[in-house]
């Protein structure tokens, strides 16, 4: 084992402070012709059958509550823009036009500003038919992804390894069995060779992770549905109770969500004074209730070697992350070190630690509102 390897299990092992960003497909089955689409939804986890636990923060993981069944989930569903009726759309900036069904296609979907990243290997451009959907089609071609996935930017070369692996071998599931997108991704690392892993990995670590989310402290919030695991804003001007969750919705909803513009954000609203405990549990341990993360993810939280970053990521999906493995859903090489660090929290101390991450940037300094 090289010197390198050794510090890293070295770290590890003292640190015990590992917040997994994972890789998690978004909505694969955005293609209907695509016959993966179908294998995905039909092939689904054991676990699938099992009551969802009476804490689940069902929010992170793009539901209402944890008594509905999975939702529906079409290419052309209104929410991405209804039936394809052959006008080419547009983007600011971007000297490319694309219909609704080239933007949907999953085996080589739109890149509107491909100046803004390297060149894509096959597997991130088109996936690996029949059974692989194109990267790029749920993390977008800079991979910075969406609340229902990942951010995959910036994210260590090795580390992405390492998950595309867990998936592979079924040591990640999902606390809510109602994620489609975790069993599609788990038939996605089983399908994918060797070498398109590598070059996955490769690709997304090679690019620069900036500033993606904004975090906004609230009490009221813009009254939003849940469509594709996504919170998307109702018209109008109406207002509801944040209440104990986070609402990530886009800066511009038919942007994203229509359009699938990879230069568009979003806002995540957390609720007041989250932000300042969050500080607390991550930059200090609280007392003794979890392990401070900037041991093993750097003073500025922007990750070490191996080790992922988590500053500015997205607060939905680290609530996730940090819930599955209190539930005892990842069981991977490192996540026994995680266990102890996540045992004492609860599912609001998650959404503090998730809120106060995300708000950080880049950078290293916070980037929030209040309103």
């Amino acid at each position: 084992m090289g010197f390198f390897h050794r510090i890293a299990r070295l770290l590890f092992i003292t640190c015990v402070s590992i917040i997994p960003i994972a890789l998690a497909a978004q909505d694969s089955n955005g293609q209907a012709s695509n016959p993966s689409s179908s294998t995905a939804q039909t092939h689904t986890a054991p676990e699938q059958q099992q009551e969802l636990p009476a804490d689940l923060p069902a929010w992170a993981y793009g539901f209402d509550n944890t008594k509905e069944g999975e939702r529906a989930d079409r290419p052309d569903s209104d929410a991405r823009g209804g039936p394809d009726n052959g006008v080419l759309k547009h983007l600011p900036g971007s000297k490319f036009s694309f219909t609704l069904t080239q933007i949907r296609d999953n085996s080589g979907p739109a890149d509107w500003y491909p100046e803004d990243h390297p060149p894509m290997p096959n597997i991130v451009a088109h996936g690996h038919k029949p059974n692989v959907v194109a990267c790029s089609f749920c993390h977008y071609p800079n991979g910075k992804g969406r609340p229902v996935n990942t951010n995959l930017a910036g994210l260590p070369y090795s580390y992405i390894l390492q998950v595309l692996g867990e998936f592979k071998t079924g040591a990640r599931m999902s606390a809510d069995t109602r994620k489609a997108n975790t069993n599609q991704m788990i038939l996605f690392a089983k399908s994918m060779t060797d070498d398109e892993m590598k070059d996955a990995a490769r690709y997304f670590s090679s690019m620069k992770w900036t500033p993606w989310i904004r975090v906004v402290e609230a009490n009221m919030v813009p009254k939003t549905q849940i469509a594709n695991g996504i919170f998307l804003r109702v018209g109008g001007d109406e207002k509801e109770p944040i209440g104990n969750r986070i609402v990530e919705t886009p800066e511009d909803v038919e942007a994203m969500e229509v359009l699938r513009d990879d230069r568009s954000g979003f806002i995540a609203y957390v609720p007041v004074g989250s932000i300042g405990k969050g500080a607390t549990l991550v930059m200090t341990g609280g007392g003794g209730k979890t392990t401070r993360c900037t041991i093993c993810h750097g003073a500025d939280l922007m990750g070490m070697g191996p080790v992922p970053g988590l500053a500015g990521r997205s607060p939905s999906y680290l609530v996730r992350q940090l819930y599955d493995m209190r539930q005892g859903k990842r069981t991977g090489e490192w996540t026994s070190l995680m266990m102890p660090v996540v045992s004492k929290l609860t599912t609001d101390d998650m959404l503090a630690i998730a809120a106060y991450l995300a708000s950080l940037s880049p950078s290293g300094s916070v980037t929030t509102t209040a309103k």
